[in-house]
């Protein structure tokens, strides 16, 4: 296992500059001096959790890339706000939910894709011991949720596709993921659609009950988020921008690689427990690489969500999302197989 960590890093951070070369970046702009180098700091946003730790490990899978670097990671809680701070310039790159970046994008603002972070992670709760047997059920019921990210999406998928107006036949109840599961145990609401590891933990709490990990195969699949930047910070800082996501794929593929290191960190970072994320590691999947599919899966949850009118028109999606880096990561390392 450790050996398959080394090969997965190395060949990705050894393969840096010759990835610069192939997008046409001189050796000058990797750093004009050792100085420079260590001057640069990295400002990324992303959230405290399992799924979306990688920034946090940027740095020590940069350093021998990145003479001095040091990554300054902000942790939010409200993905709105990691757009907010990105656009306002507090923030070179940050993790976003992909219904974000859609919403963003179809609303012309500056912002690109530049890799994914993870997929899965969502997951439909109900009261271990209540009358919600199955999603039809849900008619009438009280559902908690976050607008605006990726679990909302899907819960409006779920019930549509069970014949229920989103709008009209449940009460849609705007309540922090913190707050959910107390919400579901003191029976405020019937249900809720959250992220890892909330649904797992009220399960092994003992008061909740997954109803349904609402993926669908045929339309948008378990695509989830990603790493977002602005256009100007691209063009500006192309170097910067290709080693910044090169560090994010070396810190995923080490986490996918290895298990034990991922939760265990996990555990540590964030102070979880080490038995919840190993439960809630079956929904999570670590990303970085945007391929084909992921753009036909991006494409359906756009269309989606203007079905739902969440959006009034889909974005360019070549436009949002810019493969250079991931496409130019992907060719080197598979020169390196």
């Amino acid at each position: 296992m450790a050996a398959c960590k080394k090969d997965v890093t190395g060949a990705t951070l050894r393969g840096v500059l010759r990835v610069l070369a192939l997008l046409g970046i001189g050796m000058w702009a990797v750093g004009a001096s050792s100085a420079a180098q260590a001057a640069e700091v990295w400002h990324v946003g992303t959230w405290k959790t399992a799924q979306t730790i990688q920034p946090f490990l940027y740095e020590k899978y940069a350093a021998s890339a990145n003479p001095g670097l040091k990554v300054d990671v902000h942790p939010f809680t409200n993905p709105a706000d990691q757009k907010s701070a990105l656009l306002a310039g507090s923030l070179d790159m940050t993790g976003t939910t992909l219904a974000l970046a859609i919403q963003a994008a179809s609303r012309g603002e500056p912002v690109k894709l530049v890799a994914t972070l993870g997929s899965k992670c969502s997951a439909l709760v109900v009261a271990k011991d209540g009358p919600i047997h199955t999603a039809a059920d849900l008619k009438g019921k009280r559902i908690a949720y976050v607008p605006g990210t990726m679990h909302e999406i899907l819960l409006r998928e779920l019930l549509q596709r069970e014949g229920i107006d989103p709008d009209r036949d449940v009460t849609l109840m705007r309540i922090d993921f913190f707050d959910m599961g107390t919400a579901l145990a003191k029976g405020n609401v019937d249900a809720f659609l959250s992220g890892e590891p909330f649904p797992t933990q009220s399960v092994m709490q003992g008061f909740g009950r997954i109803l349904a990990y609402p993926y669908y195969g045929d339309s948008i699949g378990t695509i989830n988020s990603g790493m977002l930047m602005r256009e100007d910070f691209i063009k500006e800082h192309p170097d910067q921008a290709l080693r910044m996501v090169a560090a994010h794929k070396a810190a995923t593929e080490a986490l996918v690689a290895d298990k034990k290191l991922w939760l265990d960190t996990a555990s540590g970072l964030f102070g979880v427990d080490r038995g919840l994320l190993e439960a809630s590691a079956r929904n999570i999947e670590l990303t970085w690489d945007m391929d084909d599919a992921f753009m036909l899966r991006l494409a359906a949850l756009g269309a989606r969500m203007k079905a739902l009118g969440i959006i009034k028109q889909e974005p360019d999606y070549n436009k949002l999302v810019d493969r250079t880096f991931v496409n130019a990561l992907r060719t080197d390392a598979a020169k390196h197989d």
